[in-house]
């Protein structure tokens, strides 16, 4: 991921009432609806892979991934995304748009954002009508098979 400061532009999607960003240069799509093959014994964040034109891609689900409740209603979308030499997939409940940012709105992380996702989440942007928490895609995906730790 670039230094936050020099990210001009965020890809933006929904994770239950929160919305969030990356760097619009990390994303390589994004794929509506994807076709998911479990992986016994993988960490819970991670819902399977997919085969997208035949490269193995692992998905990891952001909802599971922030702690929050689990989502019947949603088919979720993929938003692939370069980070750590590799490509994952990060299941959201909505995709948004790209947007520019303004780095006079940028703002540290809130001190009441608690727990693991404080160390996924790199500042806020106050927009006209909500907030934009950027999350770091390295910190996000550093879990279980993921990490390249483990």
């Amino acid at each position: 991921m670039s230094v936050l400061g020099d990210v001009q532009q965020a890809a933006t999607f929904w994770v239950g009432d929160n919305y969030f960003g990356i760097d619009v240069l990390a994303v390589r799509e994004v794929v509506r609806v994807h076709e998911m093959t479990h992986v016994p014994l993988a960490a819970p964040e991670i819902s399977g892979v997919i085969n997208l034109r035949g490269e193995i891609v692992t998905a990891l689900d952001l909802r599971r991934r922030f702690g929050f409740e689990p989502a019947t209603d949603i088919v979720p979308a993929n938003v692939v995304v370069r980070a750590r030499d590799s490509v994952v997939s990060l299941l959201v409940d909505a995709v948004d748009d790209v947007i520019p940012l303004d780095s006079e709105r940028f703002e540290p992380t809130p001190s009441t954002l608690r727990g693991e996702t404080r160390n996924m989440v790199l500042g806020v942007y106050r927009l006209d009508d909500r907030l934009l928490q950027m999350i770091d895609v390295d910190a996000v995906i550093a879990v279980g098979a993921l990490s390249p730790t483990s």
